[in-house]
């Protein structure tokens, strides 16, 4: 088990030249592959910096790149547009979709003990560790995932062997991940590396991925308040600990402390990014930790469009709603077509404010009645845009026109928001 690059702190940053020379490093580390498998994330980690390794990893591999999947979870294709963007220059031909809920074999199961243990009984099954059958049937002689650590709603800290098991995933895999993760809380996984799902995870790959020629890029990203992303560190290795010093730097960089709970805080999501609550609701994920009992949260989100990128799950979403933990779990004892579909149960756990503050959502494509129904406040994305201009505000406290304070974050899924709260 080997770490080939590791270069990252809190004053770095790597330039397109020094990613390029980190791969070049590694390809001429390992044995020359023949059939190359590139695992990066879909446009919903566009500034994550994989589209430019993975563009890299294409130049310096060439024709030995054979396949490229990007680790789509449960969310919808990429288009062709959004592949020339995020992956310029790639030949279409190379991408392969990631169906989820059909395309997967079994590797094997986490025991059910072994499960109890990691999450201190609270879930008491066996896991079962599923991926994408090119991973396993492709005979590629590397496999290469990209992507970036960040603080993250359901495994703690994203990326690693998530974007294996989750990206690449099927139903149940996906489905027991997001609930049992969901059971075990929120506030007890955010921006934490070494969780019960990623030691689950962790199991996953030390005993049913022996012959899989698993390799990680890792990024960690951090975004100035005034909009510059800076690359603060690249790691690439095979091992555990590759990601546990991508997850150290991560801690450091991606998690703000605010020296007091904001009232109102307003969050924006960029449209390249975010057209789902499924996506959008990062703005309550990362800011959740921050927001004072009894405030809001003010999400501005133009391209948004639907709730779930899954059509099944879009549904669940609309007929049941973000309810609390206790109202999803009963919930789930009540409606079979629920119990059915653990991710999207878990999915309105984590997109609920538990009744502690308000969430008001301005989505540019969706109606108010829309909003209203599953448990927000629709709000007035043009007003709202023009009280709150994305174009000059940056991250920080700021006065609002009325005279109160409030919060402002850029980009929710780069980030971690904590501050003391009653």
């Amino acid at each position: 088990m080997t770490i080939y690059y590791a270069n990252g702190s809190p004053t770095t940053s790597l330039t397109n030249d020094d990613l390029r020379e980190a791969l070049k490093t590694t390809f001429d580390a390992i044995s020359p592959p023949k059939k190359v498998l590139l695992l990066p994330p879909d446009q919903t980690r566009l500034f994550s910096r994989a589209g430019e390794l993975t563009v890299l990893s294409h130049e310096l591999l060439g024709d030995r790149v054979t396949d490229i999947m990007p680790a789509l979870g449960t969310h919808s294709p990429m288009t062709p547009a959004q592949l020339d963007h995020m992956f310029p220059g790639v030949p279409h031909e190379l991408f392969r979709p990631h169906r989820w809920r059909d395309d997967v074999v079994q590797l094997g199961e986490v025991p059910a003990d072994f499960v109890s243990n990691a999450t201190n009984g609270v879930y008491t099954k066996s896991w079962p560790a599923e991926v994408n059958r090119l991973l396993r049937d492709g005979q590629h002689d590397l496999i290469f995932s990209i992507g970036q650590v960040v603080p993250h709603e359901v495994i703690g800290m994203a990326n690693y062997n998530k974007n294996v098991f989750v990206g690449t995933g099927g139903v149940s895999g996906i489905n027991e991940s997001h609930y049992l993760s969901a059971m075990v809380g929120i506030d007890q996984t955010l921006g934490i590396a070494n969780t019960p799902l990623r030691q689950i995870l962790n199991y996953a790959q030390d005993h049913f991925c022996q012959d899989m020629p698993l390799l990680y890029a890792l990024t960690v990203i951090e975004l100035l308040k005034d909009g510059t992303k800076l690359t603060r560190g690249l790691y690439i290795g095979d091992d555990h600990e590759t990601f546990f010093a991508a997850a150290e730097l991560s801690r450091q960089v991606n998690i703000t402390h605010l020296p007091r709970a904001p009232k109102h805080v307003v969050a924006y999501l960029d449209p390249s990014e975010f057209k789902s609550t499924w996506l959008g609701n990062k703005a309550i994920y990362r800011t959740r930790k921050a927001i004072a009992t009894g405030g809001r949260l003010t999400v501005l989100g133009p391209a948004v469009e639907e709730f779930g990128e899954d059509k099944r799950i879009d549904q669940l979403i609309r007929k049941y709603g973000y309810r609390t933990k206790n109202e999803v779990m009963q919930l789930v004892e009540e409606h079979e077509d629920l119990a059915a579909d653990p991710s999207a149960a878990a999915h309105l756990v984590h997109g609920s404010p538990e009744n502690r503050f308000d969430v008001v959502y301005a989505a540019g494509k969706l109606t108010d009645e829309e909003i209203r129904s599953v448990g927000f406040i629709p709000g007035d994305l043009n007003a709202l845009l023009k009280r709150y201009d994305i174009n000059t505000l940056q991250d920080g406290f700021h006065e609002d026109v009325d005279g109160t304070e409030f919060y402002f974050v850029q980009n929710p899924a780069l980030g971690l928001w904590e501050a003391p709260l009653d």
